[in-house]
């Protein structure tokens, strides 16, 4: 493909998003920013695989963007092992207009915490870059209370789960990207914790379900 078609397929993707989303051209023209940048990066930085590329507005933006619907009102979101920025940077420059939210990403890769300043600072997005582990970053974050903890291909929800646990308060959602494997994962994890779940179908992916967990609470043997 040429670069001119290339550009021309991108366009087209991203006015698409657009109108499934409704955002403002403004906010497109961020999000193309951020894809610009991605592609740069990733020259260098394996921020995402490089097969998804052709397909970054569906297999990154949307998937990413469809979790915002899902909590309108939140104010503070946590988003764990943030990688390239998926999905809480998409979040946080969806939500750039609201003067009252604040996005937290918490990755340990010092590269991709790189990358996502580099963003963070040239679209001015309201995000807080954690360059640690999360483990390390609940030590020394016990005040946060956010009102939505989210992960995309971290791990298995159980594992996701004990990640989330520190952060997870009584009015806290997690809202979790998940795959095929979504009910064997809520299965397994139902055997260590006790909460209320509902699954949302994925916009992007027949195979794949967004599970909402709250009242997460430890089992005790």
């Amino acid at each position: 493909m040429s670069a001119a078609s290339k550009r021309g397929t991108l366009a087209s993707r991203a006015e698409s998003f657009a109108e499934t989303f409704q955002v403002s051209h403004e906010t497109i023209h961020s999000l193309e920013r951020y894809v610009e940048l991605l592609e740069h990066w990733q020259k260098t930085t394996n921020l995402v695989a490089q097969s998804t590329l052709p397909d970054v507005w569906s297999r990154h933006m949307a998937d990413s963007a469809q979790l915002s619907g899902l909590a309108p009102n939140a104010r503070l979101w946590l988003d764990l092992g943030s990688g390239g920025g998926f999905p809480g940077l998409v979040v946080a420059i969806l939500r750039s207009g609201d003067p009252d939210f604040r996005m937290h990403l918490v990755e340990s890769n010092q590269k991709k915490c790189a990358f996502l300043g580099q963003v963070v600072r040239t679209l001015k997005a309201p995000v807080d870059i954690h360059a640690m582990r999360i483990e390390q970053f609940a030590e020394n974050a016990q005040s946060l209370r956010p009102d939505v903890v989210s992960a995309r291909a971290l791990a298995p929800l159980p594992r996701l789960l004990e990640l989330a646990e520190p952060f997870m308060r009584e009015e806290t959602r997690g809202i979790f990207l998940k795959g095929r494997e979504t009910d064997a994962e809520i299965k397994a994890a139902k055997d260590r914790w006790s909460f209320d779940c509902a699954c949302h179908p994925s916009l992007t992916a027949d195979d794949a379900r967004i599970v909402e967990i709250t009242n997460l609470r430890r089992r005790h043997a």
